[in-house]
């Protein structure tokens, strides 16, 4: 297959944004983990697996009597993810080099799916979680951590900064992406037999020396002239804001909330 085209690039700049990003969400994702009751000996399918940090904490979890697919569609990520698997002397992790509407999964086979910050970017959502559901053990559970791009601001208001959450949506849309798909996916999940057994937001704050304050600022200072190339804003509106949020940064006062992030679980019902 082709290298795929990420909006958000497949290089080692990302690759370490990404491994902040992890930390930065760990409480998170680690508290999601927890009320799914991930098991000694689930199979476990890591679905836009990156870097593998989430593949890892499932890893951990299921133990040596179960196992981990990462199933991801760069060949740069994967390569560091298997290095990182072999440093550990873990055998029981398989890596697919696919995208989920290409990779031939095993039917009913996996106790667990899990999809973190991917299916935002996806075109056709309902037919990327169709295909994922089909590869569900009955009574597995599916769960996905998305956006609802909702709540991301700075405090003080009234800067150029109060614009970046039309750019940010502006810059998903690009790739025919959806920054709200987590408000779909309860009518989905009743489409398509899956049983919705949690929806949880979650929205961090906090100040200029805050690790979410310094999450936000690498994916901003980063990903800035990326949004102007891909059309979401102008170069002047990014130049505007970017120069607000380095002034919010210096103020010892300012507060930084991020965007909505929803956990959202299924039970395969039958």
């Amino acid at each position: 297959m082709s290298q795929p085209d990420y909006l958000l690039g497949v290089n080692q700049t990302e690759l370490e944004r990404l491994r902040f990003q992890h930390a930065v969400w760990a409480p998170v994702t680690n508290g999601f983990l927890d009320r799914l009751h991930v098991q000694q000996g689930w199979k476990c399918l890591d679905v836009g697996a990156g870097p593998g940090f989430v593949a890892v904490d499932l890893r951990e979890r299921v133990g040596e009597t179960g196992e981990v697919t990462a199933l991801e569609p760069s060949q740069f990520f994967l390569d560091w993810s298997r290095k990182e698997m072999l440093r550990r002397h873990w055998s029981n992790i398989k890596f697919v080099l696919a995208t989920a509407e290409e990779a031939q999964l095993p039917p009913q086979y996996y106790d667990l799916i899990f999809v973190r910050w991917v299916i935002a970017f996806v075109a056709d959502p309902e037919k990327f979680l169709t295909r994922l559901i089909a590869s569900l053990a009955p009574g597995g559970v599916i769960a996905f951590q998305d956006y609802y791009y909702e709540g991301l601001s700075v405090y003080p208001r009234g800067g150029a900064f109060d614009n970046m959450p039309r750019v940010a949506r502006a810059y998903y849309g690009s790739v025919g992406g959806d920054p709200y798909v987590t408000g779909r996916m309860p009518a989905w999940f009743k489409k398509h037999g899956v049983k919705l057994v949690d929806f949880t937001p979650h929205s961090r704050a906090g100040g200029p020396e805050s690790d979410i304050a310094e999450w936000m600022h690498r994916f901003f200072t980063t990903h800035m002239q990326a949004m102007v190339d891909k059309g979401a804003t102008t170069q002047t509106e990014a130049e505007a804001m970017l120069h607000d949020w380095h002034a919010h940064r210096n103020n010892p006062d300012a507060l930084f909330f991020s965007p909505i992030v929803v956990d959202v679980a299924g039970k395969r019902e039958g």
